[in-house]
């Protein structure tokens, strides 16, 4: 007897090319960049040379406005993108699933870093009375998943998962287990992030993590390339719905993709540096493409994690060549136009992937226009490429050594997405 299979209903995003999700996978294949200079008003202006700023979401568009002041923008960022996700699987709570077997885990990177930074700033100034109580409720981690429990009468099991930016990814991977275990029919699942504040923009600046000296913002993020001196901090959030498979069928939901397998490991090398030798990448890869009952010859594309970080782009690279060998799959990185959204990153680039699996379009790497040799892959750039793909792996991973990848396919609920017509000719450079 087969285990349940996991398809991806419904998909909802937040980010900084775009809300809309046939926009924002137009927008990473035509190469429109979401990466600027902040502007002046911006908490983040004078403290970042360039970032990913998502779209304003209005509070009271994901809540009544009663309940608004307690929410930090991390939050507000989950609970839109997974407003758009539930709108866009067609369920409802109580008339299409059972509210005790419908399931969220939505994760960050960061938590309320923004709530935390003005009352601790308003403590210093004032003292105790300048602490509202709501500040617990503002920044707490897990605050983005209950929100969304909260709203939806979601009484199954609830999580948030703590991993950097693998929490996102890794939210996925726990639905999928939730939902082959028998544990949950649907799961929402999902990461968030909002770390555009001065204090974090300076560790990372200081611990000159991120791209600097380059005048045109989006030219900043250049995953793969000679030039890349760091990635760009960015915000945003991705929300999938998950369901098993025959229960989307007897619903009549569209699937997206499948996921297929995960795999994750653990570096135990480093707080920050990747191993050199990409050896606990390398096996999340092929825990993932085990996981699916493959072959790495299975596997067509890769979405890369792809940061744009001197060390962190070669050690990803050196764990693709091990994984592959010879089959050389096709390898792009979107964060050259989204810029590294941390804990929402690997859910906004799995959204990517299934994509790119279900419509047979890999979007390119902007920015490579001089490829590091010692990044050397089948690297999608120039224009997106069209092909089959019948297996796609997107990978994710994280300060502290975490690795997380998510093999995706295409969907086999009988209902299946059609991918719009302004996609059908997006070019098929070899790179």
């Amino acid at each position: 007897m087969s285990r349940p299979t996991a398809t991806i209903t419904g998909i909802g995003l937040v980010t900084p090319v775009g809300r809309k999700l046939d926009d924002v996978f137009d927008a990473v294949c035509a190469g429109r960049s979401g990466l600027r200079t902040p502007p002046e008003g911006h908490s983040a202006a004078g403290w970042l040379e360039a970032a990913g700023i998502a779209p304003a979401i209005d509070p009271t568009e994901v809540l009544a406005a009663t309940e608004a002041r307690a929410v930090d923008r991390f939050a507000l960022l989950a609970l839109a993108a997974a407003a758009d996700a539930v709108t866009d699987a067609g369920i409802e709570v109580g008339r299409d699933v059972d509210p005790l077997r419908i399931a969220v885990v939505v994760s960050t990177g960061g938590g309320g870093l923004e709530t935390y930074e003005q009352y601790a700033g308003a403590r210093q100034r004032r003292g105790r009375p300048g602490v509202t109580p709501y500040l617990l409720p503002g920044m707490l981690s897990n605050m983005a998943a209950a929100r969304i429990a909260i709203k939806y009468g979601i009484r199954g099991y609830s999580s948030s998962i703590s991993t950097a930016c693998a929490a996102g990814a890794q939210s996925v991977a726990e639905a999928v287990r939730l939902v082959r275990g028998g544990e949950a029919d649907v799961v929402i699942c999902g990461g968030t992030d909002a770390p555009l504040h001065p204090t974090i923009a300076a560790a990372f600046g200081n611990a000159r993590a991120l791209a600097r000296g380059w005048a045109d913002p989006t030219a900043a993020s250049r995953p793969f390339d000679r030039a890349r001196n760091g990635f760009v901090l960015g915000e945003g959030a991705g929300v999938f719905v998950v369901e098993r498979t025959d229960f989307a069928d007897a619903r009549g939901a569209r699937g997206y993709a499948d996921v297929l397998g995960w795999g994750a490991t653990t570096d135990a090398h480093h707080p920050t540096t990747p191993r050199a030798d990409g050896d606990g990448a390398a096996a999340a890869m092929r825990r993932a493409i085990d996981d699916a009952g493959l072959a790495p010859s299975d596997v067509d594309y890769v979405n890369a994690h792809g940061t744009g970080t001197p060390l962190g782009d070669v050690a990803e690279t050196v764990a693709i060549r091990a994984v592959f060998g010879d089959t050389d799959p096709a390898v792009s990185s979107v964060k050259a136009l989204t810029g590294h959204l941390l804990g929402a990153s690997g859910v906004v680039e799995a959204a990517m992937t299934g994509l790119a699996v279900g419509r047979g379009v890999l979007p390119p790497t902007h920015n490579l226009d001089d490829p590091d040799p010692a990044c050397q892959l089948d690297h999608v750039r120039g224009s997106a490429r069209l092909g089959e793909v019948r297996a796609a792996l997107s990978n994710t991973f994280a300060f502290g050594g975490h690795n997380l990848s998510l093999l995706f396919g295409p969907p086999s609920s009988r209902a299946v997405r059609h991918h719009p017509s302004s996609m059908s000719n997006p070019g098929t450079s070899r790179g």
